[in-house]
């Protein structure tokens, strides 16, 4: 079983508009995130959704392919959904247009315990956290997993709390207590997926502004998979020029 990677995009951005677009090392960042998750074993087809002519005209030139979706989707989530609808693929993978240093490696992680397991119904990917200052930041998102691997909770907390230890405490103790960030790439079973979009947001949601919660929620068990990939995602300029410079040394 292999998967469809299904990449929304959009040309708006408050931060950095048209970021899909920017040029990294000569190619719009869109570019490189489609060769990357195209290079995932697991993965046998790559659709950017989009609702900007702009953005489907690169796609078209560097032989992406590309479906225009409607202007009103109020996530991600509900443009992926759209495009599931047209087409024939069990599993579903989302991933962020703004990841152009994304490790096939790491879709493969996330897709493989679906493949091996026809009850996980969604699932998703978490790196180990190794420093302190990520542990504290709201916007970087933490996860705690049962023993089964399943999501018990994502929070922009500081999870699970370690109540007896400073800060310079947590520090030295930090590689041995499993502390997870969570990563923003998703897999569904294509079912679940076109049902996700008609349920109404919940508390939880509502209060830590986290689409995930939705699904956990509702009951729908969420399988994190671990990776020791990381992800540098670009919501800035100056995050571009970062991941520019990474891009660069990785091609040396």
């Amino acid at each position: 079983m292999k998967a469809t990677a299904i990449i929304p995009a959009r040309y708006g951005s408050t931060r950095f508009p048209g970021k899909p677009l920017a040029l990294i090392n000569g190619l719009p960042m869109i570019q490189h995130v489609c060769q990357r998750v195209a290079n995932a074993k697991m993965v046998d087809r790559v659709i950017v959704a989009t609702d900007d002519a702009r953005i489907a005209t690169v796609v078209d030139s560097f032989g992406g392919e590309v479906v225009m979706t409607r202007t009103d989707h109020p996530t991600g989530t509900d443009r992926l959904a759209e495009v599931a609808e047209q087409i024939e693929a069990e599993l579903i993978v989302n991933v962020q247009g703004d990841e152009p240093l994304i490790d096939p490696r790491m879709v493969d992680q996330a897709i493989a315990p679906l493949v091996e397991n026809r009850q996980i119904q969604m699932g998703t990917v978490a790196s180990r956290i190794d420093q302190v200052d990520d542990f504290y930041n709201p916007n970087v998102v933490k996860v705690v997993k049962k023993q089964s691997g399943m999501a018990l909770y994502f929070s922009r907390a500081p999870i699970p709390w370690p109540r007896d230890l400073d800060r310079d405490q947590l520090a030295e103790a930090l590689p041995q207590l499993g502390l997870w960030r969570h990563i923003g790439l998703y897999v569904y079973r294509r079912k679940l997926l076109l049902e996700y979009p008609s349920w109404p947001k919940m508390a939880l949601e509502e209060l830590e502004n986290l689409e995930q919660l939705r699904a956990l929620e509702r009951g729908i068990e969420l399988y994190v998979a671990e990776t020791e990939f990381s992800c540098h995602g670009v919501d800035t300029p100056a995050d571009l020029e970062r991941v520019s410079r990474l891009i660069s040394i990785e091609n040396q």
